[in-house]
């Protein structure tokens, strides 16, 4: 059951990460010019899948994983 709330703050603490970069680039543009706000995109556009590989990965541990098609666990 650990695991699963482990997969979940993961999951939360990367797509967080995404929203304040997006959000944090607009005033970041302002300051410090316009290469670091792209570079700041940039990056928050890459951590959205990031977190949805980590958030779906199967969990040997957990038995309700055991019935997957795909993964670790599979027949």
């Amino acid at each position: 059951m650990k695991r699963i709330k482990r997969r979940k703050l993961w999951y939360v603490l990367l797509m967080g990460t995404c929203l304040v970069l997006f959000a944090a680039s607009a005033p970041v543009y302002h300051f410090f010019g316009t290469g670091w706000a792209v570079a700041m995109c940039v990056v928050a556009s890459i951590l959205p899948p990031i977190a949805m590989t980590v958030g779906n990965i199967a969990d040997p541990d957990d038995p309700r994983d055991h019935d997957n098609r795909y993964g670790p666990n599979a027949e």
